[in-house]
Formats: structure tokens, sequence, C-alpha cells
């Protein structure tokens, strides 16, 4: 995500507006819009038949979609840009299921006014889709990321003596998949909340890793993690705990290790003045909406959970996304 300093008029405006353009891409892709379209050529009574729409909303709708060149219009008949087939029509190898995430993020963000009054989450939960849609949304826009991510930060970290590997938090599996496929000796333990597990699974199984991967169902903040690992990695978990619960969490993920081993927290982590990097700097306002009391963190204070934990030779690797490692290792 590319984040600029307003310095114009004209950037001013465009920022405050930039939301309608979003929210005609969503609403398109909420309906379906893009899926029904595929490869046919409809009219807009047509395709409202088949997404269950009022056919004049949407065509108005569909026009829109046309000024932002994601359809193309002619005689009144509309089919995907081919931009639309490629990514937003389900099926394609490069669909953006997290896209079904970013909807939801929609709600949470319209409560940011009332989130900084009091300092919290104010997100009405039962409101919206059910939460097993939600988790699946929320877990393909994870892997969407992770998918790409992955195999570059395994790449920025020292294997030679790590053996036994635990993802906490391990979403999609994404990292897990990545770690294991990095050195045929390594095996990984995959840990999440039950209901994530089942998704997980999936993943890996359409990976062909299930034997190479172990699932290990818990709370991360909430009881230990058992012991004998060469490698702990909390990728993007550390943004949505207050203070206290990662400062325990860290210590609890630092107890699993062995001696000489490594903890290793992927995540935006803040500049000391908390602008940069950018993106985490307005990362930590989607916690602000969407957790009780989740935020971007500085390298400060995430080594000092590190020495409160008795890990040393603390470092920060910067990789080529957003986000940072933190790594710790165990005398």
């Amino acid at each position: 995500m590319n984040i600029d300093a307003i310095k114009t008029k004209k950037q001013l405006q465009e920022a405050v507006y930039g939301f309608r353009a979003s929210r005609i891409i969503l609403t398109a892709f909420e309906l379906g819009l893009f899926t029904a379209l595929g490869n046919a050529s409809l009219s807009a009574a047509q395709l409202a038949a088949r997404i269950g729409a009022e056919p004049r909303a949407c065509e108005r709708l569909l026009n829109a979609l046309c000024v932002l060149g994601l359809v193309k219009k002619s005689r009144s008949r509309f089919r995907n840009a081919k931009i639309s087939r490629d990514h937003l029509a389900a099926g394609q190898p490069q669909f953006l299921a997290g896209l079904t995430h970013s909807a939801s993020q929609w709600q949470s963000w319209n409560t940011l006014s009332e989130a900084v009054r009091r300092g919290t989450s104010v997100m009405d939960r039962k409101a919206g889709s059910g939460p097993e849609k939600r988790l699946q949304g929320f877990i393909a826009a994870m892997h969407e990321r992770a998918s790409t991510q992955a195999p570059r930060l395994v790449k920025l970290l020292d294997l030679s003596a790590v053996n036994r590997c635990l993802d906490i938090g391990a979403g999609s599996g994404a990292y897990a998949m990545a770690l294991a496929r990095a050195k045929k000796s390594i095996r990984v333990s995959a840990f999440d909340l039950p209901e994530v597990l089942p998704l997980t699974r999936e993943y890996v199984r359409r990976d062909r890793l299930l034997e190479r991967i172990d699932f290990v169902a818990g709370d991360f903040n909430r009881g230990g993690f058992g012991s004998g690992y060469d490698l702990v990695l909390l990728s993007a978990i550390v943004h949505m705990n207050d203070e206290e619960q990662n400062r325990r969490l860290v210590a609890r993920a630092a107890a699993s290790l062995n001696r000489g081993g490594q903890l290793v927290v992927q995540d935006f982590i803040m500049s000391r003045d908390r602008t940069r990097p950018a993106v985490g700097a307005v990362f930590a306002l989607n916690m602000l909406v969407a957790t009780a009391h989740g935020d971007s963190y500085t390298s400060s204070e995430i080594g000092s959970w590190m020495r409160a934990a008795g890990l040393n030779r603390i470092k920060k690797t910067s990789t080529p996304f957003d986000a940072s490692l933190l790594i710790g290792r165990k005398p």
C-alpha cells in the first residue's frame, strides 16, 4: 500500500473522496458481479438477475465500474475488463480472495471517529456477515499476502541449526510451509485456534505438505507452547495485543526454545516517533478500530520484551516489504 504525504489541495480532495472508488469495487465484489460476468457480455438486467440486484441500480453500478476501467460497455451490454477477469472473478489463479476481508474492514473503519474518542474498538461484532465467513475472508486475505512474502522472509533467516520450528498464529500456514520447503530436515508445528486449524490444514493439503507439518490447537495468549524448538515465529501477531499480553507471549515463546534457538518477530516495526513505516502508522488505526488494545510497536518495545524473556543478540532485519524482523536468541 502506497501512502504519500498530501501536499496540494487536489491531493487533499482526492484523498477525501477516495472512499468512493473503494466502495464501488467492494460492493461489486460482494455482490459477485465480476464472477457472474465471467467471460460473458450481458445487459444490466441479465446481470442483475444473476446476482439478485435491482436492474436500474445494477446498471448505475456498472456504469461507475466502466469509469474505473474495470468493466467495458458496448451497446448497452457489459463485460469484464481483463484486470477484472484476472483478479476479481472467482476461480482464477490470481483471484483476490482477500477482498472479502477488505469489505469487512470497511465496516470497522467506519467506527474510527468513535474509536478515537473512546480509545478502543467499538465494533458491533454481531452485525454483518457470520463469524465463519469473516474468518474465511480474513485467512484468505492473510494467505494472499503471506504466500508471496513467506519464501522471501525465510531466505533472511539462519536455518543452519534449525530442525524444529513453531509458527504461532499460523493462519493459512504460508510461513510454516515456506519453512518446511526451505530445508528437508525441518519439522514445523502450526499453532492456531481450533476453528482456524481446519482452514490451515486445507491450505497445507493443497500444497502437499501434510507430512511435514503438525497442527497444534490453542490460544497464543493462554498456556504454553511445549519445548524443543530451534525457531519460533511470531508473524503479524504482536500488533493484535497490548504490551502486557505481548510481554507474556514473548516469554512463553522464548521458554519453548532450545538453547541457541531463535525467536523471530515479523511486524510493522515502528520508528521511535511512530511515523515510519507509513503503512505501520496507518495500520495502528486499523488495530484501534478492530481490537481492544492492539497497536504497531517500536523495535525498542519489542526488544524489551525479548530481553525480559532472557533473549540476547537481538537484531533488526529489513525485508523487501513493509514489515521488518526482530530476532532474539536464547543463550
